[in-house]
């Protein structure tokens, strides 16, 4: 018996460790989807819940992470990424809003193709979507909003977007990428639905800001955001309260602005 289930044991363990980390972890992304549920319209919720059930924008915000190794949609791995090269220009990050660069992911092409297949219309021909019902549509459109805004979704080509990066944490070895993709978000103890309500309280005074951006000003603060994370690892003393004290705040507005922008956009839509 320990012949079998030793080795078994074994697969199992390698297998999660090599698992790829996911865009802000389960918890974030039902943060975005609540704080965006809150600020729907009327008819723009009813709608949406017409396709996905009631809040079901919250429930199957996750679902594109979990069916990256399942074959329904085989390339749909790097559609939640666009990485970038550190000491860019402004000019040259916006460029890839269209230009859709050829390494580094395709999280913006995939987003531009999905709203217009919502819309009914038709793609240049050179789309890599395939066809889906509208259902898994509004499903990647949920969740890949809320990766647009993650800043290790957006990160270095030559560190796999932090996953090259160790540090630790409390203690215990993990990566960049998987810091800011779960466990700053659980440092603070709240459940998704109390982190969304005070997401809302604290920052719902600069929504309108928010909503006024161009997705051109808005990648550009990312990509700001992101090379201060980078820097910051040059100089952090390895303290983790330290850490989190540095972060958290920042983090949370990401965490607001993709829910917000998330809300634009569907509004938009429906």
């Amino acid at each position: 018996m320990r012949r079998i289930v030793f080795p078994l044991l074994a697969a199992l363990c390698l297998s999660l460790y090599s698992l790829p980390t996911l865009a802000w972890g389960q918890e974030g992304h039902r943060i975005i989807a609540c704080i965006a549920y809150d600020n729907l319209k009327q008819g723009t919720r009813k709608h949406v819940d017409k396709i996905l059930g009631k809040q079901g924008i919250i429930y199957w915000a996750n679902w594109p992470d979990e069916i990256k190794s399942d074959t329904i949609y085989p390339t749909s791995y790097d559609w939640h990424f666009q990485d970038f090269n550190g000491g860019m220009t402004d000019s040259a990050v916006v460029a890839a809003l269209t230009d859709y660069p050829k390494e580094g992911g395709n999280l913006f092409r995939v987003m531009d193709e999905l709203i217009v297949m919502v819309k009914g219309g038709k793609t240049n021909g050179e789309g890599i979507v395939p066809s889906m019902p509208e259902a898994d549509i509004l499903k990647f459109i949920v969740h890949l909003t809320g990766d647009r805004f993650c800043p290790m979704h957006t990160a270095h080509m030559d560190d796999l977007g932090g996953n090259r990066v160790k540090m630790k944490w409390f203690g215990r070895e993990t990566r960049l990428h998987t810091v800011w993709d779960t466990n700053l978000i659980e440092s603070q103890g709240y459940s998704y639905t109390e982190y969304a309500q005070m997401l809302e309280h604290k920052y719902g005074y600069q929504k309108k800001d928010i909503l006024s951006r161009t997705e051109e000003e808005l990648l550009v603060n990312n990509y700001h955001f992101t090379e201060a994370i980078y820097a910051y690892q040059t100089t952090w003393d390895g303290n983790t309260y330290h850490y989190i004290y540095r972060w958290h705040e920042p983090l949370e507005k990401q965490l607001y602005i993709a829910g917000i922008r998330l809300a634009k956009l569907l509004n938009s839509i429906y």
